[in-house]
């Protein structure tokens, strides 16, 4: 079996491999399957994420965000690079950084690392679907990502510094709107910031 073909073909329709699914696709057991995918990890074709997943390189629009939520069903990218794709922050990470409802974890592989923090079910909310070529994967909206990122850096004993955030693109109204629905911790710790910038004349913003 010629399997640098069968991912090039598999890479037409997505950008991520699994073993199982591979093995009853085309009728070969998973250790050969596994088998196979290590030696085209080898030679840079794939990347294995974890015990069943490997990413395939060869699809000509993937990106590891694909990967978001089938390592993590219910889970959205927040913090770090939320706040760096909204221009938020001009810090840029090298670890996709989510939250999800489910068991934290982080996953590492060669050139991907994607880090899952864990957030409680009542504060799941506040995020949009982005779809890809592939297809989709969930993104906190700009003002749930500041309070997702205040939130668990109150909780891990480290209150975030707000003075280096850019909150033009922030819709402000909204953001002491979420905030509410936080324990009143953060709601304090985001009140100076916001009333400081209105002091000063800064935009209110429309969030996107």
């Amino acid at each position: 079996m010629d399997w640098v073909t069968t991912i090039r073909k598999e890479a037409q329709t997505s950008s991520i491999l699994r073993t199982d699914e591979l093995a009853r696709k085309y009728d070969i057991g998973p250790p050969s399957v596994t088998q196979a995918l290590s030696r085209l990890e080898r030679k840079g074709f794939v990347e294995h994420v974890n015990d069943k997943t490997y990413y395939n390189w060869l699809a000509p629009d993937g990106s590891p965000r694909d990967l978001v939520n089938v390592l993590r069903g219910d889970a959205y990218i927040s913090l770090e690079s939320a706040l760096r794709d909204y221009g938020i922050s001009t810090q840029s990470p090298h670890t996709l950084t989510c939250v999800t409802t489910e068991r934290p974890d982080e996953f590492r592989s060669r050139t991907i690392t994607i880090s899952y923090r864990s957030i409680s079910p009542r504060l799941y909310w506040g995020f949009k679907r982005r779809t890809t070529r592939y297809g989709s994967y969930l993104i906190a909206e700009p003002e749930k990502t500041i309070l997702d990122w205040i939130y668990l850096g109150i909780r891990n004993g480290t209150a975030p510094a707000l003075d280096e955030l850019d909150f033009t693109n922030v819709n402000r109204p909204k953001l002491l709107e979420y905030a509410r629905r936080f324990s009143s911790s953060v709601y304090q710790h985001v009140l100076p910031a916001l009333v400081e910038g209105l002091a000063v004349g800064a935009g209110a913003g429309t969030g996107d």
